[in-house]
């Protein structure tokens, strides 16, 4: 089975968690997209779906799901029924790194105002330790440098994600060789630097279930 049949088979497998007559949060990237394909054939069964960039928020309108914005869906229903995205790499205690796409600050918004989150990866994902994937931060503009000073600190190889600007204005920088061995710890100390929005780890809003694709099918890890 082929990587990306491993991610069709999890997208797939997502649907199960998808509440008829519920606001579907859904996040980026190229297993978020299918799906996106998936929940396309579920789309009368929904009131529609939040999106976490405006990529999604085109591909979901392409297949005629309604998009909502989130205060918008939150002023018709107290939570989301579920939030389904992928992950750059998660750990065995579900913590995440996400924001490959450049869309983790959104996601995390979307994961927080849902009841449940359920990642969906191939078993290329699964690590001992995040870090091996460079860990994203969004950053304000004119924290650049105080920012990438603190990362350094820490260990990191900070580099400017070149040419990118994310859907709120502000710039990636991708932090190289950590070893995170306390995903909390560490989501906690980023998000208290100044001019950072938020960074790559997935911990507070950790996944609930994975589905992960494998050679023998989808493994679910978690309730």
């Amino acid at each position: 089975m082929t990587q990306d049949e491993m991610k069709k088979k999890v997208a797939e497998a997502a649907l199960e968690y998808v509440k008829s007559g519920s606001i579907v949060g859904v996040g980026t990237g190229s297993t978020a997209n299918m799906f996106i394909d998936a929940l396309a054939t579920r789309k009368d069964d929904i009131l529609g779906a939040v999106a976490s960039s405006e990529a999604t928020a085109e591909r979901l309108r392409g297949h005629g799901i309604p998009v909502l914005d989130l205060n918008e869906a939150l002023s018709k229903v107290d939570s989301l029924s579920v939030y389904v995205d992928g992950a750059d790499e998660f750990d065995a205690g579900k913590n995440l790194t996400k924001g490959g796409g450049g869309a983790l600050t959104r996601e995390k918004i979307v994961a927080a105002a849902s009841d449940s989150f359920v990642c969906i990866v191939d078993a290329s994902k699964r690590v001992e330790y995040l870090g091996a994937f460079p860990l994203p931060v969004e950053v304000i503009p004119m924290a650049r440098e105080l920012v990438t000073d603190v990362l350094r600190r820490i260990g990191g190889n900070p580099v400017l994600r070149e040419g990118f600007i994310t859907d709120n204005g502000n710039i990636i920088i991708d932090v190289h060789d950590l070893k995170i061995t306390d995903a909390r710890a560490l989501e906690d100390e980023l998000n208290s630097v100044p001019g950072v929005v938020t960074n790559g780890v997935f911990s507070h809003q950790g996944a609930d279930v994975v589905l992960m694709g494998t050679a023998d099918g989808v493994q679910t890890i978690g309730n």
